[in-house]
């Protein structure tokens, strides 16, 4: 009978054990554990912090539209989001020596890159973006910049473009430049990036707006270490949700006054 009895107290143990193991595990996979993140229950996320109105510091606090949207992905996941800063020279060095968990600071994905990183999908698009005065209604696609007078940062791929458009390009040392000449009337159309043209409208009150689609796409997305599909997995459904309820629209509203994952 005493046999018995310790048979059956065992067995009790080991299956309350074994609902304890299985508890436990879901815990930890709610506190990121299978994630092989940096430190438990955070997600720390790297951009250079000079890259405004994406990232940068504030008062000195960390802000911008990669800040808010890395912010979001690790309520989603159930973590603390831990924005930091890297160098942009060494910020996928410092991932592989995980120095942080994701990058999310801009950075496009290029096959060179995905060489020592993963990619997510991205979290917005930008690209080469042709830009015109408010007050012009004479161009309305790139097929109208033949005859007109388009300016561009000097060497550059945007140059590149803008001389199979038209037979009259004007280089300038920066975007900025070019885009007040655009606003003043000395210029026809600008192609820059998309991200700074809109910064430039909307931060700096120019009075520009854009035309067209994308001359070419970057897809900007989340860098997270190689072989981390894990990670990538859930970031990637972050994402898709915040597209969905409509979280993301309204961050980027925020920042740019239009949704930045859409190609126009």
């Amino acid at each position: 009978m005493k046999k018995l009895l310790i048979a059956g107290v065992s067995a009790l143990m080991l299956m309350l054990s074994a609902c304890g193991t299985d508890e436990g595990s879901k815990t930890g996979q709610a506190k990121g554990e299978d994630l092989n993140l940096i430190k438990k229950g955070e997600f720390s996320f790297a951009m250079s912090g000079q890259y405004p109105p994406l990232n940068f510091k504030k008062d000195g606090k960390l802000t911008g539209f990669d800040v808010e949207i890395g912010t979001e992905i690790a309520k989603r996941i159930g973590l603390e989001a831990k924005p930091v800063t890297n160098q942009w020279e060494t910020i996928i060095q410092g991932l592989k020596a995980k120095k942080y968990d994701a990058i999310i600071g801009s950075m496009t994905a290029t096959p060179e890159r995905d060489k020592q990183v993963d990619f997510t999908e991205p979290y917005y698009l930008s690209g080469a973006q042709i830009f015109i005065a408010d007050g012009n209604n004479e161009i309305a696609s790139k097929e109208d910049l033949k005859g007109k007078t388009v300016g561009v940062i000097q060497a550059s791929t945007w140059k590149d473009m803008a001389e199979e458009l038209s037979d009259q390009v004007k280089g300038y040392p920066s975007d900025v430049n070019a885009l007040q000449d655009l606003e003043l009337g000395r210029l026809d159309a600008v192609i820059t990036d998309k991200i700074v043209g809109l910064n430039a409208k909307n931060e700096k009150g120019l009075k520009i707006k854009e035309i067209g689609g994308l001359l070419n796409e970057d897809r900007v997305s989340v860098a997270v270490a190689e072989g981390n599909k894990e990670l990538a997995e859930k970031i990637n459904k972050a994402i898709d949700d915040m597209l969905a309820d409509g979280t993301y629209e309204k961050i980027s509203k925020k920042w740019f006054n239009t949704n930045i994952m859409e190609k126009q």
